[in-house]
């Protein structure tokens, strides 16, 4: 069942076409014109809704900008669909509008269902909604690293379920190989690391500084430094507060503020004010008797040993140098030590790390070995099919005789260490295993087998490809396909074949031919002919939709050059009574 149908194009000022609209089949169109006539327009137009390179160049002289409009209906809930959902766009009646608009200045824009949409957004949906076959996608398929995405491609599961667990392990052994040339390669500076870390350690840890030494012992040293000057202003004070023993008549503070709190505890009946006073006073002469015992303490304590403070010098100078090479203070200085002994654990755990490494790549290697026989295996399998499918179908397009193949070979790893054990050899591998695919053709019987780039002449290389991609629909979840010459170089007998394969292949998918060839014209649904007028542009008419006599005209032209010919209008007509009963010969 198609789930998208491309319906209708509108092309405004884009090489010679001024104006016109290609309304197409859901089945097989066919679009024919003369030479130059802009019936490539269509491959170039669906190009550019589809995501593709803007060519300023493109742009017909005169005009501001070339635009390009497209109608696909696409089924509810289809990738496409829900993808264009999910970007703002909006279906009109479960179609979908796309829209490029290139400017003469080479500026691009995209609508998609009436949104502003990246052109990137474009070449997304086109991944499920149209295939596009022409000469250079035939080139593309000649080189042999495309054929083996082709052949994983038709393998489906057997090889994509391998080959994802193959690309986990492949993406491993690259990060684990990375690490270990940078542990082995850097060797000699991570030791140099390793020393100096070391012996920074090793002075901490001789000196063995404690959390906030280095100021107790700044405060420590400010004291000791200034004992004499201390004990002196605590003697004076002493004595100011609670009197000196050697001066029996002195007064002091105690003293003084005894006798008044006794003079207002006498009256502190008759007044309440004096009351609170003689309170007061008496918490003062409390105050002042534990500052003067405090003192008398302090006097005594007071260490004015010179010894002591050449000690306390010389602790703070064993912590200043290290304040001078590891932190600004001590606290720093003990965190740059935590962070040290952790990196030196690190450093010195190379040796663990790089046998755990080796390790790992070893059983990488092997898994990789494992998954790549997998791999050749599910190859080999579906090479098989896939190869009988398409000298299937190119016995139905004039080469009874052909014979495909494919052929599945590894390359002899340059060393041990480069490479993975597969089928009991030590081979070269990559991110998608370790076969080297490629796509030989051998045309009659009694021919070697040849690489089909090499093989092949250009008529058989198109229906090689046109095999490929029959064979291809049924696993293929593209709904559209759009076919530029891709008949190029058959004709005759051929080329019959190769528009009863295109109409069959119309029934699962919409079908779009740019051709040449009226007996491939002949199968489609249906014919559009590209006309220019005499200006040379190709305006609103002249995209027109042949039928009935109109058509046997444009095949007879086609045939013969000469649309009146009689006899190149009896072949026409011939052409599509065989067409309509799939039995043209």
């Amino acid at each position: 069942m198609v789930v998208s149908v491309l319906e209708e194009m509108r092309i405004r000022s884009l090489g010679v076409i001024d104006d016109a609209v290609v309304e197409l089949s859901p089945g097989f169109t066919a679009v024919t014109g003369e030479t130059g006539a802009g019936k490539t327009m269509v491959v170039t137009s669906l190009g550019l809704l589809l995501g593709g390179r803007a060519d300023p160049a493109l742009v017909r002289i005169g005009a501001k900008a070339a635009v390009v409009e497209g109608r696909i209906v696409v089924k509810d809930g289809s990738a496409a669909a829900v993808r264009a959902v999910e970007a703002g766009a909006e279906l009109d009646e479960g179609a979908l509008l796309i829209s490029r608009t290139l400017s003469a200045e080479g500026r691009s824009r995209a609508h998609v269902g009436g949104r502003s949409a990246p052109v990137g957004l474009l070449a997304e949906l086109a991944d499920d909604l149209v295939a596009v076959h022409g000469q250079t996608d035939q080139q593309g398929l000649l080189r042999p690293a495309r054929q083996r995405e082709a052949l994983d491609r038709y393998a489906g599961d057997a090889v994509a379920a391998p080959l994802a667990k193959y690309a986990g392990a492949y993406r491993r052994l690259r990060a684990v190989a990375a690490e270990l040339e940078e542990l082995t390669t850097r060797a000699r500076e991570r030791a140099q690391e390793a020393g100096l870390l070391r012996f920074g350690l090793d002075e901490v840890a001789a000196v063995e500084p404690l959390p906030g030494e280095d100021a107790e012992l700044a405060a420590e040293a400010e004291r000791l430094g200034h004992a004499e000057s201390l004990a002196s202003a605590a003697a004076i004070a002493h004595a100011a507060l609670a009197g000196n023993p050697e001066d029996p008549e002195g007064v002091d503070a105690t003293t003084l503020t005894g006798g008044a709190h006794r003079a207002l505890e006498a009256v502190r009946a008759h007044d309440p004010a004096l009351a609170a006073l003689a309170d007061r006073l008496g918490e003062v002469g409390i105050l002042l008797a534990d500052v003067a015992g405090e003192l008398a303490g302090y006097a005594d304590n007071l260490d004015a040993d010179p010894l002591r403070l050449a000690a306390v010098e010389e602790r703070r100078a064993a912590l200043t140098a290290l304040t001078r090479k590891y932190g600004e203070d001590i606290a720093a200085v003990l965190a740059w030590a935590e962070e040290s002994a952790a990196r030196l654990t690190e450093l010195e755990g190379d040796d663990d790390r790089i046998a755990e490494l080796t390790g790992e790549r070893d059983a990488l290697r092997a898994e990789l070995g494992a998954l790549a026989q997998a791999l050749t295996d599910a190859r080999t399998e579906a090479a098989e099919r896939f190869a009988g499918a398409v000298t299937a179908e190119l016995a139905e397009l004039a080469m009874p005789h052909a014979r495909v193949s494919f052929e599945i070979r590894q390359t002899p790893a340059a060393d041990e260490d480069s490479g993975i054990e597969v089928g009991g050899r030590v081979v070269a591998y990559g991110p998608h295993g370790a076969d080297e695919v490629e796509l030989h053709l051998a045309p009659h019987p009694g021919a070697q087998p040849r690489p089909i780039a090499k093989g092949a002449s250009g008529g058989e290389l198109s229906r090689v490809m046109l095999a490929v991609e029959v064979v291809f629909a049924g696993s293929d979840p593209v709904p559209t396909y759009l076919f530029d010459e891709v008949d190029a170089g058959v004709g005759g007998k051929a080329a019959v074949e190769v528009g009863r394969r295109l109409a069959r292949l119309a029934k699962s998918a919409q079908v779009v031919v740019v051709t040449h060839l009226p007996q491939v014209a002949a199968f489609a649904d249906r014919h559009l002919v590209v006309e220019k007028t005499n200006d040379g542009s190709v305006t609103r008419s002249g995209v027109q939709a042949m039928t009935g006599e109109d058509r046997v005209r444009e095949l007879s032209r086609m045939l013969a050059g000469q649309e009146d010919s009689e006899l190149a209008r009896a072949h026409a007509e011939e052409l599509l009574a065989a067409a309509r009963t799939g039995g043209a010969s």
